[in-house]
């Protein structure tokens, strides 16, 4: 009997080597997992000065929500058709071909996904700092540094003892990550659980113990939850500006779709990880909001001279999760917040090192990206990628430009969401008869909404005076990677299979 190309839904690298070691609880948690990192203790203070009002800022967070999940139940359906290494890479060139994945991936390694494992490793060093003061940010005047003047701010070039701390994060999971899949992943479930558990006491406590009185009067009494009342132009623009904060902290939902390959049954598991994991983590975060609406008034005074006085929109360093932990917990609250977040970006940066890698293995394959990263080491992994991926993301650590970076990138990555469910409506009809272990509920409507939804918040961050430059500069990080496709398909043809 002969055999011809293979069936969508067939995956050659998990016969080739990768080991299947992720179970559904283990794909979800890698969900769920990559999604709860440092956002959610700090970007509703941002978002409050922007929306004004309890009820916008919980609108905004529930509408994040909403998108999430369609996108979520839209990309399980081309999970389960190509449970393969790469996952949304491998998507958008079964759908449009491999430009449009090449600059996906182009996009992811220049920025989306190292500069999102540098920022949540300085995050780490941050919060460190609190428990830890050596872990400080002034940069070493024994070491070369200097600053360079940019259109989004001043660029610190240097070392410091927070930027090493971030250093020794990033390359300890790299290492963990080289030993083998069971190992990333037994990491990534177990500080999971456990930051999912911590952000499930804050937000008990917070509605419970914690309540308060001044602050519940201040955001929910009369003539104080609503807000404005009209959608004008300048409040919509408001809006999508807010946005930004909570899509970052909803952000890398579809990352199980990159280590599809080592995924048990993935196309059964893969969906279910995308519905459980993105709607576990938007209950919490919309509930999170409450609480910290229940614990601390959203309008504060910058000089209060007390936590409950600055309130959220003035929480110190923005950090409003520690702001209502000092008030349920007292002097030790601080503290404590400063342990959860630092378990919870440990995780988190576990999840995006994994799955990054096998993005850039997929690229390799296809002759898109440096052949050695297509290879596994003697531990089924793609030892290369890892190396790679933790080299650039130290640099991006040591120039500190990874804050600018992921200000830019939010467009970009809408833009490939949107991309890549309008692959969906593209298979449907290039593919009627493809296997389909799963199908997108509500298609074609909620994939639709979903585009609708996503390209609507995208067309706003272009168009919004506080994000216009950051958007465009995301629009040309995507375009430069044009010519950098065609100059390395021309110099590095890609492998006979």
């Amino acid at each position: 009997m002969t055999t011809t190309a293979a069936e969508p839904g067939t995956s050659t690298e998990s016969s080739g080597g990768f080991v299947k070691a992720m179970t559904l609880m283990d794909a979800t948690m890698l969900v769920a997992g990559i999604m709860i990192g440092s956002g959610i203790f700090i970007v509703s203070a941002d978002m409050g000065r922007l929306v004004g009002s309890p009820f916008w800022l919980l609108a905004v967070w529930v509408l994040t929500g909403v998108m999430t999940l369609l996108g979520a139940l839209a990309y399980g359906e081309l999970a389960a058709m190509y449970p393969r290494a790469g996952g949304q890479y491998v998507f958008l060139r079964e759908s449009m071909g491999p430009l449009m994945a090449f600059l996906y991936g182009w996009t992811l390694f220049m920025v989306i996904q190292t500069g999102t494992i540098a920022a949540v490793a300085v995050a780490f060093a941050k919060f460190l700092g609190v428990i830890w003061p050596a872990s400080a940010p002034g940069l070493y005047t024994w070491f070369p540094h200097f600053t360079i003047q940019t259109g989004s701010g001043p660029i610190d070039l240097g070392l410091s003892p927070q930027r090493v701390v971030a250093l020794a994060v990033v390359w300890l999971l790299t290492w963990i990550n080289l030993r083998g899949v069971r190992e990333g992943k037994f990491v990534q479930t177990t500080f999971t659980i456990a930051k999912t558990g911590a952000l499930i006491l804050l937000v008990i406590l917070g509605l419970t113990f914690g309540r308060n009185s001044t602050a519940i009067a201040a955001n929910f009494g009369p003539g104080n939850f609503g807000g404005p009342t009209g959608l004008t132009g300048a409040f919509v623009l408001a809006l999508g500006a807010a946005a930004v904060g909570s899509l970052f902290s909803s952000d890398s939902w579809n990352n199980v779709t990159f280590a599809a390959a080592e995924v048990h049954n993935p196309k059964r598991n893969l969906p279910l990880a995308l519905a459980l994991g993105t709607g576990l983590v938007t209950v919490l975060y919309v509930l999170a909001n409450i609480a910290y609406l229940n614990v601390l008034p959203l309008h504060g005074v910058a000089d209060g001279a007390t936590v409950l006085a600055r309130g959220i929109t003035h929480a110190t360093e923005d950090r409003v999760g520690t702001a209502a932990a000092e008030v349920i917990f007292g002097s030790s609250g601080q503290a404590v917040m400063a342990i959860a977040i630092l378990v919870s970006t440990f995780g988190c940066n576990n999840g995006l090192i994994l799955s990054g890698a096998r993005v850039y293995y997929a690229m390799a394959r296809d002759g898109l990206f440096f052949r050695k990263a297509g290879e596994l080491n003697a531990r089924r992994v793609p030892a290369a990628g890892l190396v790679i991926q933790a080299l650039w993301t130290s640099i991006l650590c040591l120039t500190g430009t990874y804050s600018q970076l992921l200000n830019y990138v939010i467009f970009a990555s809408l833009t490939f969401y949107v991309f890549t469910v309008i692959g969906l409506f593209i298979l449907r009809k290039k593919l009627p008869d493809a296997e389909r272990p799963y199908r997108a509920i509500g298609y074609p409507f909620l994939p639709a909404l979903y585009i609708v939804l996503a390209a609507g918040v995208a067309l706003i961050l272009l168009v919004a005076p506080q994000t216009r430059a950051q958007a465009l500069s995301g629009l040309g990080l995507v375009l430069v990677g044009i010519p950098v496709f065609y100059l390395w398909r021309k110099r590095v043809p890609a492998p006979v299979r």
